[in-house]
């Protein structure tokens, strides 16, 4: 958590900040014997036993927006108010996913090392192709899905959504069917909460539906792809790149199929993380948590 809007808590409440907590277990647990409010990461499980070992917390704060973390129950049967950073790190995630979309479309930035050694890879490196003019399909239309819409648009891409919550076009966007959306799409971004009915939305079969050149991202949470069938897709060259933010399992265990992929770029659940965003979702956090103390 950004140290202002540790700050800023101090000021009106006695704080405890320490994010090693994250991975110490027990130590968590006493901690919020006595606590008021509890400020927590993903890596937290805000679960029916830390529930049960915080008799006083009124409020729950999330520094960011999944909230698979937070047994959303257990806190409503308490009365506990969940607050997630709404919005506040969507444009981090958007850039994240145009970044990685022009990386992976392009083609060419995998060569540094063959550079280096003296090589000149120039014509295997000149079919790259543009993202002005390709279609971008946004799973989940969201705040951050229509942040990731709103800048592919304004670099010339045509966009089409899929979103059952969402009952007519927006501007600029085109609604269909999931289906319909992987075999049109050139680049599709997910960005849906994970259950039960997003476990491996993306299976081997809507994988196989996706055009052959066509480049997957997913910044929303780990398990709605199958990283097995997404990995035998890139080596057997049906799909012409992935990048992944998030994983089924944190920190994405040695011996993964998705180890060795090609024109695959995996990072360690970072997409909504910047300098920036840290501030913005920090202070919402700060502001929102003392408002529901106060």
């Amino acid at each position: 958590m950004e140290d202002a809007a540790v700050a800023s808590l101090r000021e009106a409440f006695d704080v405890s900040y320490s994010p090693k907590l994250a991975g110490e277990r027990a130590a968590l647990l006493s901690a919020v014997a006595h606590a008021d409010a509890l400020i927590v990461r993903n890596r937290t499980r805000v679960d029916r036993e830390l529930v049960a070992a915080a008799r006083q917390v009124r409020v729950v704060g999330r520094l960011g927006v999944g909230l698979d973390n937070i047994d959303l129950a257990a806190c409503g049967e308490r009365g506990i108010a969940v607050i997630p950073a709404t919005g506040a790190n969507a444009l981090s995630v958007a850039e994240y996913v145009i970044c990685t979309a022009m990386l992976l479309l392009r083609g060419a930035y995998f060569s540094t090392a063959a550079v280096a050694d003296g090589r000149w890879p120039r014509e295997a490196l000149s079919g790259g192709r543009e993202l002005a003019g390709k279609t971008l399909g946004v799973v989940g239309f969201g705040v951050i899905g229509r942040k990731v819409a709103a800048l592919g648009a304004a670099l010339g891409m045509q966009v089409c959504t899929f979103d059952p919550a969402v009952s007519a076009d927006e501007p600029g966007a085109r609604r269909c069917g999931l289906d319909e959306l992987l075999r049109r799409s050139d680049v599709v971004s997910l960005h849906v909460p994970l259950e039960r009915e997003t476990r491996n939305l993306l299976d081997a079969g809507r994988l196989a539906l996706m055009k052959e050149h066509a480049v997957l991202i997913n910044t929303a949470r780990g398990g709605i792809v199958d990283e097995a069938a997404l990995a035998a897709a890139l080596r057997a060259g049906r799909l012409g790149g992935a990048a992944l933010d998030v994983f089924a399992d944190e920190p994405l265990p040695a011996g993964s199929p998705l180890a060795g992929a090609p024109n695959l770029v995996l990072t360690p659940h970072v997409a909504g993380l910047s300098r920036e965003s840290n501030v913005r979702v920090s202070r919402m956090i700060a502001e929102r948590v003392t408002q529901a103390l106060r």
